[in-house]
């Protein structure tokens, strides 16, 4: 009895909730969204259709298999209690054998599907990854980076399950569902009743509670919400906090939040017991129901003892299956929800790569010029970064670029990159009379030190070998030398072995931007941009670490944005950015501008 009563508690009862979102799509005519969503999903199913036909086959045998179980043990029962042997080793060697079999064969199954879903998954993950990755930039910038990991993890994971299971799933539900009540309806019409109608009720009776069921769940998920948030940001910013020293408040206010978890979630338990309590009672009386009836019917012997048992476990099985069926409803809704929270990232435009690009390599050698001509961007609409510009970087050039803060220097690099494109104007680079517009497919004559520490998880060499997959110790060692680096890790235990921590701890910011130097000179492209790239090394280490540059990549364009005039010395032209326009310089008015700028 009390297996009957946690089959019959355990139905969502959001499955009628989602019943109601349905017929209110169709009302409202965005049923077609879903549909959308689902040929989406099911165009992966395409590609893994003997997989889904397996799944089929094995579920319809494995219910198959539960179900003769249950007559054979009915049989048995009826054995025993009746004094009948002469079936008796028969059926136990049935009984025995249908046991291991169903052990064996469940292992296996067990086995076979664990690795086709990992395949499963990994082929999809991997597929999303690379439509994510190759999105426009601008596009990709909208979503947070949690979202996007959360969408590409818990997503993918409900996409990528429903994909294979969803469509065997309800042929199974509804097959099992059907002959468990044949099954039932064979031996007594009555009783088939009794147990098809006490699903239903279950379900009605559930739907009383999903209200206030609602309410305490999007509580809950909102406060694990916030305190992920809180935990995270506390984490991430753990030097800010050691050293305002404020480590009390931030303990304080973590046992502030543990408080209001444990209220709602306390309140919620109390929920979670009473409506329990509700529908188990209601279980409870319709189990009763059900037994009463077999004790009657065993009373007056119109049935066995093994009839009684197959009764009242099949009933249970019925309720089951039509849970099952039911709760098909909120998986597809769910996965529904997933799936187009997916498109909308893998639909995203993507960059603009431009064939012709490639007949650039043979250029690299000569070397390469960047050039802007009336050129205007802006993030926003009517909100101009830069307006009406002009900007000229030549093979063997190095060209400082000033500007005050938040004035538009790194969207100069962003448009050099071609990550983002010119609103008004163009910006392309050309060589031995051929000229490309800056696209995604230039970027591979890019070497680039971004602002911050871009340091990854691993060891110096793996750092390193990001940009150039086959370098040797030897050119990674003669990279970290012209970046000067080399100075302090050399003197490290594993030199380039050394582990860095997450975002380079364990090392200076000074340490780490040579580091990021080395890793984009190790990459040898014909045009190097430094953002930024010295701003934590002292003025001798970031005058030797440019001359180095100039003396060993003589035909190498560099473009250097910076605030200090220690670097414009080394330049041969510089352009300032001053409300929005760029223009060119004289180093004077240069030093003069930097300083007006501090």
């Amino acid at each position: 009895m009390d297996t009957d009563n946690k089959n019959e508690e355990q139905f969502d009862s959001s499955s009628f909730e989602s019943l109601d979102i349905l017929i209110k799509r169709m009302k409202d005519g965005t049923f077609s969204e879903i549909l959308d969503d689902w040929k989406w999903i099911l165009s992966y199913s395409v590609k893994y259709k003997w997989v889904i036909l397996f799944y089929l086959m094995l579920g319809v045998f494995t219910t198959s298999l539960g179900l003769v179980s249950s007559v054979v043990s009915k049989y048995l029962i009826d054995i025993i209690t009746g004094y009948q042997t002469d079936k008796l080793v028969f059926l136990i060697i049935l009984m025995v054998a249908s046991a291991v079999f169903g052990m064996v064969f469940n292992s296996l199954i067990s086995r076979i599907t664990t690795k086709l879903n990992i395949n499963i998954n990994n082929d999809i993950q991997a597929d999303i990854f690379d439509k994510i990755i190759k999105s426009d930039w601008m596009e990709i910038n909208k979503y947070s980076n949690g979202d996007i990991i959360n969408r590409f993890n818990s997503d993918v994971s409900t996409v990528s399950g429903n994909a294979i299971n969803w469509i065997p799933t309800i042929i199974i539900s509804i097959y099992r569902f059907i002959a468990t009540f044949i099954v039932i309806f064979h031996y007594d019409k009555i009783m088939a009743l009794i147990a098809f109608m006490g699903a239903p009720f279950i379900l009605a009776a559930s739907r009383l509670l999903i209200s206030r069921q609602r309410y305490y769940g999007k509580k809950v998920r909102e406060m694990s919400s916030e305190m992920m948030s809180f935990e995270i940001e506390t984490f991430y910013n753990i030097d800010t906090i050691k050293s305002f020293d404020i480590s009390e408040y931030y303990s304080g206010r973590l046992r502030w939040w543990q408080k209001k978890w444990k209220d709602i979630s306390l309140k919620y338990n109390m929920f979670s017991i009473k409506s329990g309590i509700f529908t188990g009672s209601v279980a409870t009386l319709i189990q009763f129901l059900a037994f009463a009836y077999c004790l009657f019917r065993l009373w007056n012997h119109d049935i066995s003892y093994g009839t009684m048992t197959l009764f009242l476990q099949q009933r249970s099985g019925l309720t089951s299956s039509f849970n099952q069926v039911i709760s098909i409803i909120p998986g597809f809704l769910n996965s529904s929800i997933s799936a187009h929270r997916i498109r909308e990232l893998v639909e995203l435009p993507k960059e603009i790569r431009i064939e012709e690009s490639r007949e650039l390599d043979e250029d690299i050698k000569s070397g390469f010029t960047i050039e802007m001509k009336n050129a205007a961007f802006c993030y926003k609409v009517n909100n101009n970064i830069i307006a009406d510009s002009d900007f000229k970087a030549s093979s063997g050039e190095i060209i400082g670029l000033i500007g005050p803060s938040g004035g538009g220097k790194t969207t100069m690099i962003r448009l050099i990159l071609g990550l983002v494109r010119p609103t008004e104007g163009e910006i392309y680079i050309k060589s031995n009379g051929r000229k490309v517009a800056m696209n995604a497919s230039l970027r591979h004559l890019f070497s680039y030190v971004p602002q911050g520490n871009t340091m990854l998880l691993g060891t110096i060499a793996e750092n390193m070998r990001v940009v150039k997959e086959d370098a040797t110790d030897e050119e990674i060692i003669e990279a970290l030398k012209t970046a000067c680096a080399w100075d302090f890790v050399s003197k490290l235990p594993d030199t380039i072995y050394t582990k860095l921590g997450e975002r380079g701890r364990g090392f200076s910011e000074g340490q780490a931007q040579r580091l990021a130097i080395a890793r984009a000179l190790l990459l040898d492209a014909p045009i190097l941009l430094l953002d930024e790239a010295t701003s934590a090394l002292d003025v001798t280490t970031e005058g030797r670490v440019l001359k180095n540059i100039i003396t060993e990549c003589p035909g190498r364009t560099c473009i250097v944005t910076t605030h200090r005039p220690s670097v414009l010395s080394m330049c041969d032209r510089v352009y300032c950015i001053m409300d929005g326009k760029v223009s060119e310089s004289s180093e004077a008015e240069s030093g003069k501008m930097l300083m007006d700028f501090d």
